[in-house]
């Protein structure tokens, strides 16, 4: 009755796995803690978790084809994987495009070569993105809609990984859902994350670049609202029904497109500081809006997010201020 769950030194990953030590399951935490940001704040989350009752963890690549389809072995009893290590960000991958590639298309392989060979496996939860929705102009974003004109590499890699759960759930039975989170923000973020970015310029006193000059909404969804949304997925797996593939995809979002000025505005409040502002165009790669339709969510899984950005934003700065000594 052990879940995998890898991405553990991440931001979604360690508040996953810490939730489940929490309720007593037996975790296997895999990430390599590699240096896309500052390594410091990965090991920060891990030493949170070592230690603790139920956790093991192994420092692994997941694109690594020998090492990681060889856990079966290791650990057969395992009942479920979350699979959330990724490479991340839309705007590195302009930058570094193999290794979205090597990650994201790769490990996801390698995780699904590992799921396959798990004898006992019952679900096989990963993480794909709202950016598969690329420039689509209907809203809210639907898992009905189309998303086959993907905007980044990222995006593009995360539209692989459900076509190849599709493919493997279709071939070998195995039960897969995918998670299209939106914008995730809370306590132990990511630094390349707008919260974090902003929190930290404005607290250094170097202005801020707003991207469309200003011009953009986004679904912003606390760290807890997706937790919440994780392990209920994760609980309840797909079945086969008929010919259709035990495969699915849910958005968890917050339901709420946010213009991204009150945002600032709920940052700096929080700060207690003004942001200096400079505006810029939009980003390649980037999107105008993003908002979730969360009623399958709800429906199949009594997903309600419950935290605004106007509660959510002052317990990040909290935890920014306590990290940071600020």
């Amino acid at each position: 009755m052990s879940v995998i769950v890898t991405g553990v030194a991440g931001f979604i990953g360690f508040h996953v796995a810490l939730r489940l030590v929490d309720q007593g399951r037996a975790v296997i935490g895999i990430d390599n803690v590699n240096d896309y940001y500052d390594p410091a704040l990965k090991q920060a989350r891990l030493d949170r978790l070592c230690g603790r009752n139920g956790f093991t963890f192994r420092r692994l690549d997941i694109q690594d084809r020998e090492k990681i389809p060889a856990l079966a072995g290791e650990f057969p009893e395992v009942t479920e994987i979350i699979h959330l290590a990724a490479q991340a960000g839309v705007r590195y991958s302009l930058e570094n495009p193999f290794a979205y590639v090597e990650s994201n298309v790769m490990g996801h392989l390698c995780m699904l070569e590992l799921a396959r060979r798990l004898p006992e496996l019952r679900h096989f939860v990963y993480a794909s993105s709202s950016s598969v929705y690329g420039g689509n102009k209907d809203l809210p974003f639907s898992t009905e809609q189309r998303v086959d004109s993907p905007v980044s590499l990222y995006a593009a890699t995360k539209r692989s990984d459900e076509l190849m759960t599709h493919c493997y759930a279709h071939l070998y039975g195995l039960a897969g859902t995918g998670l299209r989170f939106f914008t995730v923000y809370g306590p132990w973020g990511r630094p390349d994350m707008s919260a974090y970015i902003f929190t930290k310029a404005i607290f250094e006193g170097r202005p801020i670049r707003i991207f469309n000059h200003g011009d953009m909404r986004r679904d912003f969804t606390y760290i807890d609202d997706i937790v919440d949304g994780v392990l209920a997925v994760t609980a309840r797996p797909p079945q086969r029904q008929g010919e259709a593939a035990a495969h699915r995809v849910y958005n968890l979002g917050n339901h709420r497109a946010e213009p991204l000025l009150r945002f600032v505005e709920v940052i700096e409040r929080a700060c207690g500081r003004e942001a200096i502002k400079e505006f810029a165009p939009m980003q390649a790669g980037d999107v105008k809006e993003t908002y979730a339709d969360i009623e399958p969510a709800r429906r199949d899984l009594g997903f309600e997010p419950k935290t605004s950005i106007d509660d959510g934003i002052p317990r990040f700065v909290e935890w920014y201020r306590g990290y940071h000594g600020v």
